[in-house]
């Protein structure tokens, strides 16, 4: 299951719409960087959508400050279209995540980026769904 499939439910779930955008936001986010760190990567035009899209988002005054203030960094970090700013990018959005959306989002984006960094790839960890 990709990484940011784990975002679905909570984003489906959440009734507050500020935390909601947040929610969309940081998959927008994750969705990038996976971009970047799968074997096969999708057609450009595709990755330069999601940025685009990710770019948008992160512009929105609708977004809880932790995640505003962390945005733009990812998306600069990501526009480098390497794996390893991917994992940088992943890496970064975990506290400001944790801030805006909970712990258990943050300790979920962090465990994203180590197993990443592992070379495990980027994927949910097994049970883990952030509240």
């Amino acid at each position: 299951m990709p990484a940011s499939d784990a975002l679905l439910a909570p984003l489906a779930a959440e009734p507050r719409a500020l935390r909601r955008e947040g929610i969309f936001a940081l998959w927008l986010a994750v969705r990038a960087a996976e971009d970047l760190l799968v074997a096969d990567p999708p057609p450009p035009a595709a990755v330069k959508r999601r940025l685009r899209d990710l770019t948008e988002r992160a512009e929105s005054p609708g977004l809880p400050a932790p995640l505003r203030r962390a945005l733009p960094g990812a998306v600069a970090l990501l526009r480098q279209a390497t794996p390893e700013a991917a994992l940088l990018a992943l890496s970064q959005l975990a506290a400001p995540a944790a801030d805006a959306l909970g712990a258990e989002t943050g300790a979920l984006v962090g465990e994203i980026a180590l197993a990443a960094r592992r070379g495990r790839g980027v994927t949910a960890p097994a049970g883990r769904e952030p509240r």
